[in-house]
């Protein structure tokens, strides 16, 4: 071994001793972002599928599958390579970055390398046959996930080494370190990044112990209280249905609305409604059998049924059932006495008798209008008579 040659030497070979030591001793923590990783793992197909046919567009010796392993191999160096400068990218472009996000930014690199596959025909056919390309493409990622060409675990495998190259901010992925294995070991019971699986029964997504609030927020197998707050606990995902259905909560509007009850109520609270305002009901179904009834005669009509049916019109609890109820009692009572065909009768014998009396009135009227119209044409004609008379006579003068 080469003894060092000088001070300087001497330095760096101690800073290197350190360095390697401190490596040594260093333990990282490997934990990420797992949702955002599984995201960027179903991204890839696409993005592969994209590039090769893009590489095979009009070639008539290669298909997208043939192809499919060497583009795979290029494709993850060239992420790989992006991924590792992103740093210094990052830096020249400053401000000109859309998105911090590593979803986004290797999003975007995919898009790149995808480009960059596109020869000379399928240049031309991406915007004359765009609908029949997009066809084929989803059509070689459904191939591929059929054939488990690239399983998603190594995709994950990828997608982990990418988000820990861009994930400058240290959001979505842990940075911390420590001096053994046992601090890493205590560390990773607690770190935020931890796998957690959903104890709801019947949810299979995985995720990071930091997103537990925001998955059980809004976890479809959870169990929660009614919406509408009746007694029962419903799963997050049949809320609605159980809301609109079976809930004894649920708004519901009064059976007798076709007869002209407007009220809106719980559902469980019909039954209480329609016994508390069944003579209100009954005099909406007599105005609907009766159009031509009077209030005082319907409610007379109302305490009539009532007596006869000796309760019976309780058990009526919807517009039909009450309608026919109503008939089979008003058969036994006979037809309703209305008082309102009197009155009609009445009311056009009185506008005849007003007609003739105005008829005559017309007729004096006119009478009298004539007499006067007659008298003075008459003093206008002798008016006109005498001065004829005296222009004559002033002419024989």
């Amino acid at each position: 071994m080469d003894l060092p040659t000088s001070d300087l030497e001497l330095v760096r070979e101690n800073e290197k001793i350190e360095d390697d030591k401190e490596r040594g001793l260093t333990f990282h923590c490997e934990l990420y972002d797992t949702e955002i990783v599984h995201k960027l793992a179903q991204a890839f197909l696409p993005g592969l599928s994209t590039a090769c046919v893009n590489n095979t567009t009009g070639d008539m010796f290669r298909n997208p599958g043939s192809v499919a392993a060497d583009i795979r191999k290029e494709m993850v160096d060239y992420l790989t390579q992006r991924s590792e400068r992103f740093v210094a990218e990052s830096v020249v472009l400053e401000g000109d970055l859309v998105s911090d996000h590593p979803y986004d930014i290797i999003s975007n690199m995919v898009d790149d390398f995808a480009s960059l596959k596109l020869n000379l025909f399928s240049r031309v056919s991406g915007w004359l046959l765009s609908e029949k390309r997009e066809d084929k493409i989803d059509d070689f990622v459904q191939e591929m996930e059929i054939s488990g060409f690239w399983l998603l675990d190594r995709r994950e495998a990828v997608a982990q080494i990418l988000v820990k190259n861009v994930d400058l901010k240290n959001i979505f992925h842990c940075d911390k370190k420590f001096n053994t294995a046992e601090e890493l070991a205590e560390h990773v019971l607690n770190c935020g990044f931890r796998t957690m699986n959903c104890t709801n029964e019947g949810c299979s997504i995985v995720f990071c112990a930091s997103h537990l609030e925001k998955h059980d927020s809004a976890c479809p197998f959870k169990i929660i209280p009614c919406e509408q707050q009746c007694s029962e606990n419903v799963m997050r995902r049949e809320m609605d249905r159980h809301c609109i259905t079976v809930c004894r909560m649920k708004s519901v509007s009064c059976p007798f609305y076709a007869v002209g009850c407007q009220s809106t109520m719980p559902h469980f609270r019909i039954q209480q409604h329609c016994s508390d305002n069944l003579l209100s009901h009954l005099l909406c179904t007599l105005k609907t059998i009766h159009k031509g009834g009077s209030e005082e005669d319907l409610k007379k009509r109302v305490d009539q049924i009532v007596e006869s049916s000796s309760g019976g019109l309780a058990d009526a609890m919807d517009a039909r059932s009450l309608i026919l109820k109503v008939k089979d009692v008003e058969a036994k009572l006979g037809p309703l006495e209305v008082k309102v065909s009197e009155k009609v009768s009445e009311e056009p014998n009185k506008a005849g008798e007003n007609s003739s009396e105005e008829l005559v009135e017309a007729f004096n009227k006119g009478g009298e209008q004539s007499s006067e119209e007659d008298k003075i044409g008459g003093e206008k004609s002798t008016e006109t008579i005498d001065k004829v008379g005296e222009e004559l006579s002033s002419i024989q003068v």
